[in-house]
C-alpha cells in the first residue's frame, strides 16, 4: 500500500538519487534511470534549500509525489515530471528549460499540473456560482490531452494533505474541503481507490476533527480483539477453500474512517451495527473461482439477507468489480467478505493507472478509453451555445463529476451514462442533438413513458421521433420536469437562439403577459422589471424569455420581489413614526406598534406581492395587494387609514389563493389537480366545478407559501392534458 511504502517520506534529507531509484517498485531500463537521474539533478539545482509554505523542502515534496506515482505503476516520464512539477513556481523560464532538457512531453505534463493548481478556484466557482471558468477550461483541457496530469495532481494533493498539519487552520480546512469535494471524487471516478480512501480520511480529519477522533478512539479500543477474531475467521475460510481445491490469498481488509462515518450517518446506524467492521478480502485466479469461493463462504456461515452485491456481473461506474457478501461468522458476529481476482484487485487499487502501461505499449484498451471519455465529453460546447458557454460549462462539470449516475441501454445494447434523475428527453439529446430536437415520445422496456419520467437503471430506452416535431419552450421550464441535464438544456436553448430575434421578442412579450395574467397582476413596469434582470435591456430580456432562457418561476421571483405599478397612484402621506413588527405576522408595519393583521380575502396577497395596509375599526390592519380595486375605493373614502407595510422575510404561514381553469375533460383534470397539488406540497382547501358553454370551469382554492410557489403550481396545472386558460383569481 502507498501509506506503508511511504511511511518515512518526510526523511528524504539524506537520501541520494541512486538509493531512491533502488527502492522504487518499477522495472527501469537504463534509459529510464538516466531520465530520472537527470530530473533529480535539475530539481535539486532549481529547488536548492527553498521551502514550501508547509515547511517542507521543495525537493522532499517532489520526491514524495514522484514516489506515490511510482507506487501507482506510472511510467518514468510521469515520475520525472513529478520531480520537476514545482519548477515554474521558482523559475519563470521553467517551461523553456524543460523543453530544452527533457522535450515537449515532460514540459507539457509540468505545465498541465500547474494549471491544475487552479482547481481551488473551480471549487470557489462551484460554491459561489459567479466566477468565470476560462482557467477551469484550460485545466480540464490539459487533463483531456494527457490523463497523467490527473495522476500528478492527485499525488501532489495527497502529499499536501499528509503535511498540512503545520499550516494555518484556515488553509488546512480549505485544502481539506477541496480534497473532499474535488480530488477524492476525481480519484473515485478514475477508480484509484488506493488514493481515494486516504484523501477522504485526511479531509475528514480536518473538516470534522471531533467526529474523527471519537471514531478513531472507539475503533482503537477493540482493535486487538477484532484483529484476533478476523485472523481466526481467515484461517477457517482458507482451510475450507483448500478443501474445495481453490487456491486463494486471504487478508483482513482495513476499514477507512471516513467510509465508516459516512455509512453510519447515511444509514443511521451505530458503530456496533455495521456489518463490515470485521472484513476479509479473498483473492483468487479466475472469475469462476470467485463464485465458487462465494459458495464455500455461504456454506460455511449463514449469509445476511440483503447484504450481497455482485459487482462482477454489474460493475460500478468506475468499473470496480468484486463480490461483496456479509455472513454470520463464529460467535454470531457479522463478517464482510469481498471476493475478486488478483487482476480485479489491482484495478480496484490502481484504477485507470493500471491501464496506462497497455496504452503506452500501443495496445488498444477500450476500458482505458471509456474511463477518460467523460473528461473529454464535459469539454464539448453544444453548437450555438457560445453566448452562455461559461454558465452551461460549469453546470455540466458539476453534473458530470458530482452527480449520482443512472445507466440505461440503447436498443442496440450500448450503455448510456447519465446523471440520476435524467429523463427520456435527456437521453434523446445525449444520443444526438437532432434526435432530441425531433423527439415526440419514448419507450422504456417496450412501454410508452412520459418524457418527464426519470429513467431507471438497466432500462432499455427507445426514442420516437417525428420530422415535424420541434423543441417546446415548456422543455426549459424546470417546474415541468422535461430536462434535468444542463447539457440537454443548453442544446434546447441553442435551438431557440437560432430562431429569428424579433419572433423571440414577440414570443417573450406574449409569455410575460400570460404570466402576469396567470398571477393576477397588472400595471407592472416591464422596463424596470428588465433592469432588475441580468439582461442589458428590455429587448434582450424579452428575447431571453421568448427563447426559454428565463422561466416563469424566474419572472415570478423578479415581480414578486416588489410589484411596481406602471403609473403609481397618488397616495396620501403616511404618518412617520417608529417601526414595529406585527406579532405572529409575516408583515412589518410602519408607523405603529404591534397590531393584529389579517389578509384581505378580496385580493389574497401572498409574500412577494406589493402590499398596503388599511386600519379597520376593531379588526386590526387588513393587508391588501397594492393593485386591489377594493383598496383603491378605501383610499378614496378614508385615506387617513392607509398605512405602509412590507413582508418581514421568510413566511411563517400559508396564504389562500384561488386559481381558475377551463376544460372539456373534467375527470382527467380533477385527477391531475390532486396529483400536482400533492407533489407541490400545497395545501388544497377546495375544488369547485361548474358547467359552462362547451366544457367546465374549475376553481381551485389552495394555500401557498409565496408567489414563486404559486407560479410553479400554475405552470404545472397549465401542463395538465385538457387544462386551458389557467390563471389566478381574486378570492370572493
Amino acid at each position: 500500500m502507498v501509506q506503508s511504502a511511504l511511511a518515512d517520506l518526510h526523511d528524504f534529507s539524506d537520501l541520494q538519487p541512486e538509493a531512491w531509484l533502488a527502492r522504487l517498485p518499477l522495472a527501469l531500463s537504463g534509459e529510464d534511470r538516466d531520465l530520472l537521474l537527470r530530473a533529480w539533478e535539475t530539481a535539486a539545482e532549481t529547488y536548492g534549500d527553498e521551502r514550501r509554505i508547509s515547511g517542507d523542502l521543495y525537493l522532499e515534496h517532489a520526491v514524495a509525489v514522484a514516489t506515490v506515482l511510482a507506487e501507482l505503476g506510472l511510467d518514468a516520464e510521469t515520475v520525472a515530471a513529478a520531480l520537476l512539477h514545482d519548477l515554474p513556481e521558482l523559475n519563470p523560464r521553467a517551461e523553456r528549460v524543460l523543453q530544452g532538457r527533457f522535450g515537449e512531453g515532460i514540459a507539457e505534463l509540468v505545465v498541465g499540473v500547474c494549471r491544475m493548481h487552479g482547481i481551488g478556484r473551480l471549487h470557489d466557482a462551484l460554491a459561489a456560482e459567479e466566477a468565470r471558468t476560462e482557467g477551469l477550461r484550460k485545466m480540464l483541457l490539459a487533463v483531456a490531452q494527457d490523463v497523467r496530469v490527473v495522476f500528478l495532481a492527485l499525488a501532489e494533493r495527497l502529499h499536501d494533505m499528509r503535511t498540512c498539519r503545520a499550516l494555518p487552520e484556515e488553509v488546512s480546512i480549505r485544502l481539506a474541503r477541496e480534497t473532499r469535494d474535488i480530488y477524492a471524487p476525481l480519484a473515485n471516478r478514475l477508480g484509484i481507490w488506493q488514493l481515494k480512501w486516504e484523501l477522504e480520511d485526511h479531509a475528514f480529519h480536518y473538516l470534522e476533527p471531533d467526529s474523527y477522533k471519537e471514531l478513531a478512539r472507539r475503533l482503537a479500543e477493540r482493535r486487538q480483539d477484532r484483529e484476533r477474531y478476523v485472523e481466526r475467521v481467515r484461517v477457517e475460510l482458507l482451510a475450507a477453500l483448500e478443501r474445495a481445491g481453490i487456491a486463494a490469498d486471504i487478508q483482513g481488509r482495513p476499514k477507512h474512517l471516513y467510509s465508516i462515518h459516512r455509512k453510519m450517518r447515511r444509514k443511521g446506524l451505530r458503530l456496533d451495527e455495521l456489518f463490515d467492521l470485521r472484513a476479509l478480502r479473498v483473492l483468487v485466479e479466475s472469475e469462476r473461482e470467485c463464485y465458487a469461493a462465494l459458495g464455500v463462504a455461504h456454506s460455511l456461515w449463514r449469509p445476511i439477507r440483503g447484504e450481497f452485491d455482485d459487482y462482477i456481473a454489474n460493475p460500478k461506474e468506475n468499473n470496480y468489480r468484486s463480490l461483496h457478501t456479509a455472513v454470520i461468522g463464529p460467535e454470531g458476529k457479522s463478517v464482510e467478505v469481498q471476493i475478486r481476482t488478483h487482476a480485479m484487485h489491482r484495478e480496484a487499487e490502481l484504477g485507470i493507472a493500471a491501464h496506462w502501461r497497455y496504452k503506452e505499449g500501443g495496445r488498444h484498451d477500450a476500458e482505458f478509453e471509456r474511463k477518460i471519455a467523460w473528461l473529454r465529453q464535459i469539454l464539448e460546447t453544444p453548437e450555438g451555445a457560445e453566448e452562455h458557454g461559461d454558465e452551461d460549462f460549469l453546470d455540466r462539470f458539476k453534473a458530470e463529476v458530482f452527480a449520482d449516475r443512472v445507466y440505461v441501454l440503447t436498443p442496440q445494447g450500448d450503455v448510456v451514462d447519465l446523471p440520476r434523475g435524467a429523463t427520456a428527453l435527456d437521453f434523446a439529446y445525449h444520443i444526438h442533438t437532432e434526435v432530441g430536437n425531433h423527439c415526440r415520445g419514448a419507450r422504456s422496456d417496450g412501454r410508452m413513458i412520459p418524457l418527464t419520467r426519470p429513467l431507471e437503471n438497466g432500462s432499455q430506452v427507445e426514442v420516437i421521433t417525428a420530422g415535424n416535431q420541434r423543441p417546446s419552450r415548456d422543455w426549459l421550464n424546470p417546474d415541468l420536469g422535461y430536462l434535468q441535464t444542463p447539457r440537454a438544456r443548453a442544446k434546447v436553448r441553442a435551438w431557440f437562439r437560432q430562431r429569428d430575434h424579433d419572433k423571440n421578442v414577440a414570443a417573450g412579450r406574449q409569455a410575460l403577459e400570460r404570466e402576469f395574467r396567470r398571477l393576477g397582476v397588472d400595471d407592472v413596469n416591464i422596463e424596470e422589471l428588465a433592469q432588475r434582470s441580468r439582461y442589458s435591456g428590455l429587448d434582450a430580456f424579452l428575447a431571453a424569455l421568448g427563447r426559454g432562457e428565463l422561466t416563469s418561476g424566474q419572472v415570478a421571483a423578479l415581480i414578486g420581489d416588489r410589484l411596481l405599478p406602471a403609473q403609481p397612484a397618488a397616495r396620501p402621506p403616511v404618518r412617520p413614526a417608529r417601526e414595529g413588527k406585527a406579532e405572529k405576522s409575516d408583515v412589518t408595519i410602519h408607523g405603529v406598534g404591534s397590531l393584529l393583521t389579517r389578509m384581505a380575502r378580496c385580493c389574497s396577497p401572498a409574500p412577494g406581492d406589493e402590499i398596503t395596509g388599511f386600519i379597520t375599526r376593531g379588526q386590526g390592519v387588513t393587508i391588501h395587494r397594492s393593485d386591489c380595486l377594493n383598496l383603491a375605493r378605501l383610499i378614496e373614502q378614508e385615506p387617513e387609514r392607509v398605512i405602509e407595510v412590507r413582508w418581514s422575510g421568510a413566511p411563517e404561514r400559508r396564504y389562500p389563493v384561488r386559481i381558475g381553469l377551463e376544460t372539456d375533460a373534467l375527470g382527467r383534470v380533477l385527477a391531475g389537480i390532486t396529483r400536482v397539488v400533492g407533489g407541490e406540497d400545497v395545501r388544497l382547501l377546495g375544488v369547485q366545478s361548474t358547467e359552462s358553454a362547451g366544457g367546465y370551469t374549475v376553481e381551485v382554492t389552495v394555500e401557498v407559501c409565496d408567489v414563486a410557489q404559486l407560479s410553479r403550481l400554475i405552470s404545472k396545472l397549465a401542463g395538465l392534458p385538457g387544462a386551458e386558460d389557467v390563471r389566478r383569481l381574486n378570492l370572493s
